[in-house]
């Protein structure tokens, strides 16, 4: 009956409990995007010639060195890789059990059938298990 009456709170929880979770989440990544990134430049304050070789991977810029022989990458095969990352970290959680529920009860005619059963199930359980005088 509680589940019927008091639906719109129940709603509200459910759906700022997942709030929650996602900022969680990204908050998690970004803590990881920051020790990255530490990290990162860390290496570059102690190797000053890690900038260059960055630069030539990023930007594509040829080789300085003419002995050493530097893989070709095509853009098809970037945008693939790019596509599998994204896919990879986008992944979302299941719906939990009691959001799907909450999500049934959204129909009026529900939330009134749910109210009447609660009733009666107050109702059997006065008449068979209340005390006797």
């Amino acid at each position: 009956m509680s589940g019927a009456v008091l639906f719109g709170d129940l709603l509200d929880y459910c759906e700022n409990k997942d709030l929650l979770d996602s900022s969680e989440e990204s908050l998690e990544k970004l803590r990881s995007l920051n020790a990255d990134y530490d990290a990162l430049l860390k290496q570059v304050q102690e190797d000053p010639e890690l900038i260059d070789r960055i630069a030539r991977a990023t930007f594509g810029t040829g080789p300085e060195d003419a002995n050493t022989a530097y893989p070709k990458v095509a853009p098809e095969q970037l945008d693939a890789a790019r596509r599998a990352l994204m896919e990879a970290t986008q992944q979302r959680r299941p719906v939990s059990v009691a959001r799907r529920w909450v999500e049934r009860l959204s129909r009026p005619w529900r939330r009134v059938a749910v109210f009447l059963c609660g009733a009666a199930l107050v109702l059997v359980s006065f008449m068979f298990f209340s005390s006797k005088r």
